[in-house]
């Protein structure tokens, strides 16, 4: 089985955060959320997974190196969902692909997804769910009917950023162009092509959006309301501090905290913080609902 996680995009959302790392590298738990999905994707059997990358695209390469049955997809300039899905055209395999946005959180079986794409015999599957902040699909028997909610009396169900697609569908998307695959997909529905649908109705699912989405999956991760990916490498305790961070003794926490390999001085208090790898923060700062960068 092959698969694809498109990690090309600018995460503009999460600016100014990502002005420094790309959002499939923000740490979640401290592991970079890329290199997790990666260990789940192979977890799951999937013994091909191309990623592709362009904002501080080298540091992608620079995560990944050495992995194997890892390939980098690397793009001068931004091609979208679709114009990156039909570059990598050329080197996939004569059979379904898996594609995974860089910057989920889930629970979908996407193994299950996979083999259901293949009994089924559709030329794409979305997985979807009823996310009320995202719900723009309206569907009929599990095929989409349109992508903006305008079909009266139709259910309304949000895209999760995972699907498996043939790579003949790619096909007529033209090469080395900037494209959105959504809008390849309303061109082909009125065309009269079956888009079909794989609900999950009780799974788990953060877009690691904006600030406030990623510090809420920390919070929902080590309180429990949400399950730790097993490829974490992180305990369920309330707080999750990596083994060399260098923290005085009368560091102070309320409610979550998440802190990598940083150095914390006396008299700090955190409440609901991710401090990342090489920040510093001063004695006696007290802070809250912080992402705490290193000194770039």
């Amino acid at each position: 089985m092959q698969a694809m996680i498109l990690a090309a995009g600018f995460g503009t959302r999460l600016l100014p955060y990502t002005k420094y790392r790309p959002k499939p590298l923000f740490p979640v738990l401290n592991t970079p959320l890329l290199l997790a999905a990666i260990r789940r994707l192979k977890n799951s059997g999937f013994s091909r997974i191309i990623v592709n990358c362009h904002h501080l695209g080298e540091q992608i390469v620079a995560c990944l190196e050495g992995i194997d049955d890892v390939f980098i997809q690397r793009e001068e300039r931004i091609l979208g969902t679709g114009g990156g899905l039909r570059r990598a055209l050329d080197t996939l395999d004569d059979e379904p692909l898996l594609v995974v946005n860089g910057d989920i959180y889930h629970s979908i079986d996407v193994r299950e997804l996979y083999h259901f794409h293949l009994r089924n015999g559709h030329g794409v599957t979305m997985a979807v769910h009823d996310c009320p902040r995202f719900n723009k699909l309206s569907l009929s028997d599990n095929r989409v009917l349109d992508f903006d909610g305008s079909t009266a009396g139709a259910r309304q169900r949000a895209f999760t950023g995972i699907m498996v697609i043939n790579p003949d569908l790619l096909t007529p998307i033209k090469k080395d162009t900037a494209s959105c695959i959504i809008e390849y997909y309303r061109k082909i529905l009125a065309q009269n092509q079956v888009i079909f649908t794989r609900e999950y109705q009780r799974c788990s699912w953060t877009d690691m959006g904006t600030p406030e989405d990623y510090l809420r999956l920390h919070g929902d991760l080590l309180s429990g309301r949400v399950p730790i990916w097993p490829e974490l490498d992180c305990g369920t305790t309330q707080h999750c501090i990596d083994g060399r961070a260098e923290c005085a003794d009368d560091l102070h926490i309320q409610e979550w905290a998440c802190i990598g390999r940083a150095r914390i001085g006396a008299r700090v208090k955190l409440c609901r913080c991710v401090v990342w790898d090489g920040a510093v923060i001063e004695p006696g700062r007290v802070l809250s609902d912080e992402i705490v960068l290193p000194h770039y």
